[in-house]
């Protein structure tokens, strides 16, 4: 193989693949042959040797007097010698007695002493360990903490205990609207017909609703709903009974029996059972006592409701409870004396108006109890005095007409 210098730019040709020849001369030329450079012996320049001074020993150290490499003086080549006759600790032993005054390794002779116990103290009452008292929690107005927790205070029992009254009165939006729902029914009652139905109506749905909210259940859409519903039918048995207070008490019983088998069915725990079915019981005797309204004659019907109006604006003027209650209930004697000159009823208005609004004033004073919210006023507030009065305007209107 000849040596060529490489060419790696160059690009190498290919000869095709080897084909089968029978001269083996002949498929040479045909072979792939390298042309690199390759790493011949034979061809490669001699090493030359490196000179002996480079190689050679370091010369020879000398150190004070002895050469290095050579062998050391006699006296170090002798081997160790013992110490002559003792030991270091023999030594040491007899330089330590001489100092102290005594021979090393004799017993050291100590003056004869008595034991004489010394009296031992009466052994003290340790202090019984005190429980552990953590420090006084800063009052912060709320109860201990405890694992199972504490029963929510509501908004009355605090009032309660801070010297508080828990009644709040509505004051005088609701009963603006109290008026206004009364003078309602009084006209509707002088137009006669029918149309003391439409404020009836109104009347017994919100009677319903404030009732349940005003015991704290909302919302209870089925508790409301059957009571509403219990009104609308008492308003169809007055009218197909010609207007016949039996119809009122025949739909309560019903009512009152249903409202007992529906929660009977009802799966809640037997508290709450129990107070669902007392406020479905009382809001549906509510909104069907409301249709004495209906029930009652329109003479009636307008000066009661005149007094009901002029009551309940008359008890949301700033003054002491004593003198609005007095207040409110003469001004009610008047309206229902005037309301009377102007009706059949004549003077005899004045005791039916008196009665309608101390029925009233009992209505105000239950949506007043245990600090209710704005909703219970905007509602119970202004149902509860036209709702009350019902039954005390038809039984004075029968008496007195």
């Amino acid at each position: 193989m000849t040596n060529q210098p490489f060419d790696r730019h160059e690009p190498r040709q290919w000869q095709g693949p080897a084909q089968g020849y029978d001269d083996p001369r002949e498929a040479e030329q045909y072979t792939q042959q390298w042309q690199g450079q390759t790493w011949e012996t034979s061809v490669q320049p001699p090493v030359p040797a490196a000179p002996a001074e480079e190689t050679a020993y370091l010369p020879q150290q000398q150190y004070g007097q002895q050469q290095y490499g050579q062998q050391p003086p006699q006296q170090y080549q002798q081997p160790y010698q013992q110490y002559p006759q003792q030991q270091y600790g023999q030594q040491h032993g007899q330089q330590y007695g001489q100092q102290h005054g005594q021979q090393y390794g004799q017993p050291q002779q100590y003056p004869a002493q008595t034991y004489t116990p010394q009296p031992q103290p009466e052994p003290q009452p340790q202090p019984r360990p005190q429980p552990y008292e953590p420090p006084p929690a800063p009052d912060t107005g709320y109860g201990p903490a405890t694992i199972a927790g504490n029963a929510r205070i509501t908004d009355a029992q605090r009032a309660r205990a801070e010297g508080r009254s828990p009644i709040i009165e509505p004051g005088g939006q609701p009963a603006a609207l109290t008026a206004l729902l009364g003078l309602l029914l009084a006209g509707a009652a002088a137009v006669g017909g029918y149309a003391v139905l439409v404020p009836l109506v109104v009347l017994q749905a919100v009677t319903a609703a404030g009732w349940f909210r005003l015991n704290g259940m909302w919302p209870a859409r089925q508790g409301i709903a059957l009571g509403f519903l219990g009104a609308l039918v008492a308003d169809a048995a007055l009218l197909v009974s010609d207007r016949s207070p039996a119809a009122l008490l025949g739909t309560i019983g019903v009512w009152v029996l249903l409202s007992l088998v529906l929660h009977l069915r009802s799966h809640a725990d037997p508290d709450e059972r129990m107070y669902g079915l007392t406020a479905t019981v009382v809001a549906s005797a509510l909104a069907i006592v409301a249709g004495g309204w209906l029930a009652a004659d329109a003479d009636a019907v307008t000066v009661g409701a005149i007094a009901v109006a002029v009551a309940a604006l008359v008890r949301a003027l700033p003054l002491p409870t004593p003198v609005s209650v007095a207040v409110a209930l003469l001004a009610a004697a008047g309206a229902g004396f005037a309301a009377g000159g102007i009706t059949d009823l004549g003077s005899s208005g004045a005791l039916l108006g008196a009665g309608a609004a101390v029925c009233a004033l009992a209505g105000h004073r239950v949506a007043s109890y245990d600090y209710p919210s704005r909703f219970v006023h905007f509602t119970a507030g202004v149902a509860l005095p036209l709702s009350a009065a019902a039954p005390a305007v038809w039984a004075l209107g029968r008496v007195l007409g």
